[in-house]
């Protein structure tokens, strides 16, 4: 059975100093740094108790409500990058276990105690994961490898703690895992009929559905 083993929150801040010689070290603003909780949390349509973003355009909001990633992958990154990273290194919310991309699908609704969550959208590695781990190359890992994580959005609030189960209640769109997602997003741009099913998936995110439809009548204009 999947299991929440950790919770992640954070509120943005202020980083870096003017003037410093290495751009990993100049000023940014960022709420990425999340840090684990012990004992319940509360979970509500656009965030949890505790948590903030920074960038509300790309980050945050009822679509990407609660990020969530696999606790199965880190292992890898700890061989591939030579270095222990913690639970919400890569600045999730939730850290999963027995769950990865190819394992969860778009329109999936879970249960974890109270709180039903749905997924909406793999996530899609930005600068700031970069300049966490001073590492410019992990956004481009992260692409290649498919381990995105995903993102929630909230069904019914509630609270709950690390330690629960994650329950499959509905999953209206098999054919849609979060990976094969991903690789229409990244792998497959020229296929217009990919990229107008995927705009037709219930439960998309409505900017996942906005940049699809947008793709789809690119191509066909070609």
């Amino acid at each position: 059975m999947p299991v929440l083993v950790s919770i992640q929150v954070g509120k943005p801040k202020r980083l870096g100093v003017e003037g410093a010689a290495d751009p990993h070290d100049r000023p940014w603003v960022s709420g990425f740094f999340k840090e684990p909780l012990t004992g319940p949390v509360g979970v509500h349509f656009t965030n949890l108790d505790g948590d903030g973003q920074a960038d509300l355009v790309n980050h945050g909001g009822p679509d990407k409500a609660v990020l969530a990633y696999s606790a199965d992958h880190y292992p890898a990154w700890h061989g591939e990058l030579g270095s222990n990273l913690p639970f919400g290194a890569f600045g999730e919310n939730f850290t999963v276990a027995g769950l990865t991309e190819s394992d969860v699908c778009i329109g999936d609704v879970w249960e974890v105690g109270p709180v039903r969550l749905a997924v909406t959208q793999p996530r899609e590695p930005c600068w700031k994961l970069a300049r966490r781990w001073r590492r410019t190359d992990l956004p481009g890992r992260v692409v290649a490898t498919g381990r995105s994580g995903w993102y929630f959005r909230v069904l019914v609030e509630g609270v709950i703690e690390s330690g629960f189960e994650l329950h499959l209640v509905e999953r209206p769109n098999p054919q849609w895992s979060v990976a094969r997602a991903n690789r229409v997003r990244y792998d497959e741009k020229a296929d217009t009929d990919l990229a107008a099913e995927l705009a037709a998936v219930s439960g998309l995110s409505g900017s996942w559905r906005s940049a699809f439809e947008s793709r789809a009548e690119a191509l066909r204009g070609r």
